[in-house]
């Protein structure tokens, strides 16, 4: 009778030993791989710069600041006189010119007059011709004399009108090295201009990727300060450098407000178009060991880790290069508490991402 007892009692462990191995150790919703169409982009990074910057200097010589109007940051239009040099000289040197071209003239008149007289006088036969021909060489030098002085006034007024460095265009001030007092000379520079205010991004792109790139292709920027731009590539640069292998890819900015600046670090996604793809939910992708993975459930209701290569990100969904069927149920959550062969409870099949 004893031994009958054993007998009993070691069936009933058995049945409880497998009623635990057939309990569900968690409660699972599914959903199979669906294809979505993702952007194919090229992520780069580069600096944001001055579309153009132009360097105003000084065109007179020796003269000293007299007055500066603008300072770094200040927004300019074209011809905005944006600093004064000391022209009580250059006024003196105009008002001499002026007075001798005011003589010439004068001078070439008389000159004139003699010459009509004397051509009166040859036909009446009182002036010889050599005499003739001395006058007329006369009138012609004083008419001579009058071109002279007219070109001397038009040079002292360009001389006097450099005495005002003016914008060469519309755009802001980046950079001021003029000051009340100091004298310059023909060439110093005396500002920076960002033309226009436009700012562009010049992103460095790989040898590889460069050839995938297409003008007017559209561009988001994250810029180093958090303010996100919209751009499109204006340009592709013909040459590679030779230190960094890289090309760079000119983008111009869409909105040229806020907080992006010249010189500052931006990342940014180059969007070349889009294409299919197997795409599963993010948050049914595991990772462990450095290694992605997802758990697939078989018809007996047991899972199974199935390692897969992942690609792009598009909003909730991750891309499937590779190791998934197109037919198979992947658990959407929760694989990160479950183990190659546990049996789960599905509760119901999530539809597939339109």
């Amino acid at each position: 009778m004893a031994a009958m007892a054993f007998c009993v009692n070691a069936t009933d462990d058995k049945s409880k030993t497998s009623a635990t191995a057939s309990k569900p150790s968690l409660t699972v919703n599914v959903v199979s791989p669906s294809q979505l169409d993702i952007n194919q982009t090229i992520m780069a990074n580069g600096s944001l710069a001055a579309w153009q910057e132009a360097l105003i200097g000084a065109e007179a010589n020796g003269l000293k600041i007299t007055d500066v109007r603008v300072n770094v940051g200040d927004r300019v239009k074209r011809g905005d006189v944006l600093a004064m040099l000391q022209s009580d000289t250059l006024k003196a040197e105009l008002a001499q010119s002026e007075g001798t071209l005011a003589e010439a003239i004068a001078s070439a008149l008389e000159a004139r007059v003699q010459t009509d007289r004397a051509k009166s006088l040859q036909q009446q036969g009182f002036f010889s011709d050599a005499q003739l021909s001395q006058t007329l060489a006369t009138d012609a030098i004083a008419q001579a004399r009058v071109q002279s002085a007219r070109a001397a006034v038009q040079l002292q007024s360009v001389r006097l009108s450099q005495t005002q460095v003016k914008a060469p265009d519309d755009g802001i001030i980046s950079s001021r090295q003029a000051s009340v007092g100091s004298v310059v000379n023909s060439g110093s520079e005396l500002f920076r201009l960002i033309r226009q205010g436009r700012i562009e991004w010049r992103a460095e792109v790989s040898a590889s990727d460069i050839g995938r790139i297409k003008v007017g292709a559209n561009v988001k920027i994250s810029a180093a300060s958090g303010q996100v731009l919209q751009g499109k590539v204006r340009m592709i640069a013909p040459s590679m450098d030779a230190q960094t292998r890289n090309a760079l890819v000119y983008v111009d900015l869409l909105d040229q407000t806020g907080s992006a600046r010249a010189g500052m670090y931006a990342k940014g996604e180059i969007l070349l178009g889009q294409n299919k793809a197997m795409t599963v939910p993010q948050t049914a992708v595991i990772i462990r060991d450095g290694f992605s993975y997802v758990y697939t459930v078989g018809s007996d209701n047991k899972v199974t880790q199935t390692k897969v290569q992942t690609g792009r990100l598009s909003g909730d969904r991750q891309e499937i290069l590779s190791g998934l069927k197109s037919d198979a149920l992947v658990v959407v959550s929760g694989g990160a508490f479950l183990n190659s062969g546990d049996t789960v409870r599905v509760v119901n099949s999530l539809p597939a991402a339109k």
